[in-house]
């Protein structure tokens, strides 16, 4: 064997020790981020429907903690300790406050409509689907204020979307005769329903303009979405001073005098609630940093399809027919779509 044979198959196998060391982080990486989205993701909802069975109306005290939890548990990383002085500072920002107030704004609203519509005979496997139903505004959005156009299979997606989201909501006002646990909705059932879903669909149009107000700020500041997630959880706390009866109300609900093992329960499933959106949240970033939008969108809707399941499965959710075929056309509906997004351009 010549020497420059040998330096070859040296060069070579320096180069698989080095593909080896880059990979298997990867792969262990990637692994981690899909386990904290099913894992985190799908907990998540199981702690919040345990929630809203203890008390349907906890929504406000929900939002609040929710925005408490994350700011209290991001503040550290917006600290400056090493300024003069015993009072610490916060760091420089990369976006104006000024700029994070209509996201405040929207976030807010979109959260507390949320979480208040299962008040409102909303059932959670309902609420499950809407939430994954926002392709439809994003579309319109994306298209009037961003320029983008889209395609024909792309248009036949949100068609099936929409569809499917309009069959849902028919599903619990005519549960049919193979639902068990369904009946026929009164007329004051009936007026609480259609506020519950008005809620969910504000929410929908909420979350679209959300994400189009933050891909201008990005595109404008870069890529600052930890100090988004930061200041729009911090700047929302003063709006929950408006709502103080009905934060308290949720608080006290969850306070059982006759039981201490009850109060210590409720409020363990109150803190899974948080931790678990936190490992979610962090699961989708992490996940999202690695692979293309269109990988995560797909593990997205697989999740909240499994959460669906679990749903129905765990707590014994009302389902029927109509409901099973209209979740189903919402999610292949997404997941089409989905195989098609690198084909979205701005017009001209």
């Amino acid at each position: 064997m010549t020497a420059n044979t040998k330096e070859n198959v040296r060069q070579q196998e320096k180069v698989k020790r080095i593909s080896a060391t880059q990979v298997v982080p990867a792969v262990v990486d990637l692994c981690s981020a899909l386990s904290m989205v099913f894992g985190g993701c799908c907990s998540n909802v199981l702690a919040y429907e345990q929630l809203l069975l203890m008390n349907p109306s906890i929504g406000s005290a929900l939002t609040f903690s929710q925005m408490l939890f994350i700011t209290v548990q991001s503040l550290p990383s917006f600290l400056n300790f090493s300024q003069p002085g015993y009072v610490p500072r916060f760091k420089t920002r990369q976006v104006p406050l000024a700029q994070w107030a209509l996201q405040v704004l929207v976030l807010i609203s979109g959260s507390l409509l949320n979480n208040w519509a299962f008040a409102y005979n909303v059932p959670l496997t309902i609420l499950i689907v809407f939430r994954s139903a926002g392709l439809p505004v994003s579309m319109i959005f994306g298209y009037f204020f961003s320029r983008k156009h889209y395609t024909q299979m792309q248009f036949f997606s949100i068609i099936i979307v929409t569809a499917g989201v309009m069959m849902v909501t028919l599903s619990r006002a005519n549960p049919g005769d193979r639902s068990q646990t369904s009946r026929v909705m009164g007329a004051e059932d009936l007026r609480k329903y259609s506020l519950g879903i008005g809620m969910l669909t504000v929410s929908l149009f909420c979350t679209g303009l959300l994400g189009l107000l933050q891909e201008q700020t990005y595109r404008r500041y870069g890529p600052c979405w930890r100090e988004g997630i930061f200041y729009t959880h911090f700047l929302s706390l003063p709006v929950f001073l408006f709502l103080g009866g009905d934060i308290k109300q949720g608080i006290t609900s969850l306070v059982d005098p006759a039981s201490t093992s009850s109060t210590i329960k409720s409020f363990t499933i109150l803190l899974g609630n948080l931790v678990t959106q936190l490992i979610c949240v962090s699961g989708v970033n992490r996940l999202s940093s690695q692979v293309s939008s269109v990988s995560t969108n797909i593990a997205l809707t697989a999740r909240k399809a499994l959460s669906l399941c679990f749903s129905v499965w765990w707590f014994g959710n009302e389902w029927n027919p109509q409901l099973g075929i209209g979740a189903f056309m919402v999610f292949f509906g997404s997941f089409l779509y989905t195989l098609n997004a690198d084909k979205i351009h701005k017009k001209e």
